[in-house]
């Protein structure tokens, strides 16, 4: 068995992520025993600006993609078959679903990693506010899922009410903006391959098949 880094750039209110994610996680598995993966979840926050109360699902849509109500509905439909797709329930916001800030969930995420359960902390904060409809900048939302994570509660209100890991987050989303990111998801494989958006299955497989040879023909 080969061991792989894989780093997933994204933002959990992005639902190409998960799309993305899904297709991932299809691919390891019909790799099955070729290869282990460690995948690592960097912070990108789509909407870094957006107030704690968040904003209207399609009064955002159409203040930044300039879409009338109708075209965000349509669009929105397309998105939630192509979860349907990969497996993954996205529900029907319109017309009161809302945008929310995500920078206390990328905190969150950050800790989960030190604590070896960011992958499960990952899933359950897309399931929170694509399935379940929740807010993720609410604390004590935030909790709860770090809990169902496996993480500790008392120790996930506290990293939240502290601030603490603001600057680790912030810095890792100047790096990546820097290295050239302004699309999520963006998934780096092995340091050798880079795919952007929801990709099939068969897309990362191909791009994880190519990264080992790539690094067989190196050595």
């Amino acid at each position: 068995m080969k061991t792989m880094r894989i780093d997933f750039v994204s933002d959990v209110s992005c639902p190409w992520c998960i799309i993305g994610l899904q297709g991932l996680e299809k691919a390891l598995a019909e790799l099955g025993a070729e290869v282990e993966a460690d995948i690592v979840f960097h912070p990108f926050e789509l909407n870094p600006a957006m107030p704690a109360e968040g904003q209207n699902l399609i009064e955002h849509v159409g203040e930044k993609y300039g879409s009338s109500p109708s075209e965000a509905q349509a669009g929105q439909g397309r998105v939630r078959q192509r979860a349907r797709d990969v497996g993954f329930t996205i529900n029907n916001r319109f017309p009161d679903g809302r945008i929310y800030n995500t920078f206390d969930a990328h905190r969150l995420l950050h800790w989960a990693r030190l604590e070896g359960r960011q992958h499960a902390l990952k899933r359950l904060l897309f399931t929170a506010y694509f399935t379940d409809g929740k807010n993720p900048s609410d604390r004590a939302v935030l909790v709860q899922v770090a809990q169902e994570a496996g993480l500790d509660a008392a120790a996930a209100r506290e990293v939240l009410d502290s601030g603490r890991y603001g600057e680790e987050v912030r810095a890792q989303e100047q790096r990546w903006i820097s290295n050239g990111v302004n699309s999520v998801p963006t998934i780096i494989i092995d340091n050798r391959r880079v795919l952007i958006g929801g990709q099939p299955a068969a897309a990362f497989r191909g791009a994880i098949v190519e990264a080992l040879e790539a690094r067989g023909a190196k050595a």
